[in-house]
């Protein structure tokens, strides 16, 4: 069964989330985007560990659903871990995805990581040990975990980040690289991208949202064939396998808002090329501008654009829908005109990730006003143009080429200026 996964949000005990992330409304978010499997977000938090347990049951196939609820969706036990502690005479900054079986796995790894820092104080936990340390605790108390680098190229908090990161897996994790078997592309990086480093052929690149509000959830995710069980889907991320890891769901790169290098306080957006022109110094404020996704893909490749590996696990950009009815209706998202058509269209067509894929062309132009139809078409053949985001601001999309900066292009799947 086709199974839309989303493993990487966050709850309401974490800094900057919205009070409604919390396993109910959750769910019934996930039913109106279409999602399977949420991960559940912040394990280490003692209040949400007590909520996660007070308000969910285990399934057969070892997941996690709403008490008396006969179906999904399902959650799985997730926790991003932030990691801050020096190596090679730099400071580090590593942000991890967990993922674990089952409560009571994710039960004795609070029990060990209570030890280390305080889980209280946030439900994304900081500590000072080291990123390689991180992986040996987990897989010592859980050894079916998996833990992943997440949104693994944003300049602060992350694997490949400008800021506070490493060259390769085995800087960050040592001996323990051969126990990371996937890793986060975020929002500013599609899988296309990675494919420019060998050394990430063996990994497997997904797509989480990162949500800190219901409505973000999904907004990039992944799409796998297989049984609701934690151990098909652990084996459908791993293998490779496009029978079995169908795609992954991701935001138009571009559009993240690290893509591009610059300088926010002072509206300085640049390319890699530019940057590297100007000596990285904005020309405003004359300090060094933030060294963004595209640039750092660029530095660390080892392959030219469009490289594709054997049995890569193809990709599919998406916008959300209530970003496209914005453009169409010219209106913002979160409106009460963007929400009152986002409601009559997911009533009368179903989810939301199933109208952006699946639903026909034809059905869509009786339902849809024709430019929301247009949109959702241009959406699915990647025919957009993006404002590049840089330095924390999203980039902008737009379907109208009196607005373009960046036009998308489907093959090699990386912007290009005009």
């Amino acid at each position: 069964m086709r199974l839309i996964a989303d493993l990487h949000i966050h709850s309401r005990y974490s800094r900057a989330c919205s009070q409604q992330m919390e396993v109910s409304t959750l769910a019934k978010w996930a039913r109106i985007k279409g999602v399977d499997l949420l991960g559940t977000g912040d394990f280490t938090h003692p209040l949400h560990f007590q909520e996660l347990k007070a308000k969910l049951e285990t399934t057969d196939g070892g997941l996690l659903r709403l008490k008396g609820e006969r179906q999904g969706p399902y959650f799985i036990p997730t926790v991003e871990v932030n990691n801050i502690y020096h190596q090679a005479g730099r400071l580090r900054k590593i942000h991890t995805l967990i993922v674990v079986p089952s409560l009571e796995g994710a039960e004795r790894i609070n029990q060990r990581l209570r030890t280390r820092g305080n889980l209280s104080a946030d439900g994304r936990p900081t500590f000072t040990f080291s990123a390689r340390d991180l992986v040996k605790l987990v897989l010592d108390v859980s050894p079916d975990a998996l833990l992943i680098p997440a949104h693994a190229w944003t300049p602060w908090f992350s694997l490949f980040g400008s800021k506070s990161g490493f060259d390769s897996l085995e800087e960050c994790f040592e001996e323990e690289s051969a126990n990371i078997h996937a890793i986060e592309t975020g929002l500013s990086s599609d899988p296309a991208m990675n494919w420019r480093l060998s050394a990430l052929d063996r990994i497997t690149l997904i797509s989480n949202s990162d949500a800190h509000s219901p409505r973000k959830i999904a907004r990039e995710a992944n799409v796998f064939n297989c049984q609701p069980a934690y151990k098909d889907i652990v084996e459908s991320l791993k293998s490779h396998d496009p029978q079995k890891f169908l795609f992954t769901i991701e935001f138009f790169p571009a559009e993240g808002k690290y893509h591009y290098d610059g300088h926010r306080k002072c509206g300085v957006r640049w390319s890699p090329a530019e940057t590297k022109r100007r000596k990285g110094l904005c020309p405003i404020c004359g300090k060094a501008v933030t060294i963004g996704v595209m640039h750092r893909v660029d530095d660390l490749a080892d392959r030219e654009e469009g490289y594709v590996p054997p049995r890569a696990i193809p990709a599919k950009h998406l916008v959300p829908l209530e970003e496209i009815l914005a453009d169409a209706l010219g209106a913002r998202p979160g409106t009460k005109t963007v929400d009152k058509e986002y409601e009559r269209l997911t009533a009368l067509l179903g989810p939301e990730l199933p109208i952006l894929l699946d639903v026909e062309e034809e059905e869509l132009r009786k339902s849809c006003p024709p430019r929301v139809c247009e949109g959702i078409l241009k959406v699915r053949r990647e025919e957009v143009e993006v404002e590049a985001g840089y330095d924390g601001v999203y980039g902008r999309i737009s379907f109208s080429p009196a607005n373009r900066a960046l036009r998308f292009h489907s093959s090699p799947n990386r912007p290009e200026p005009l």
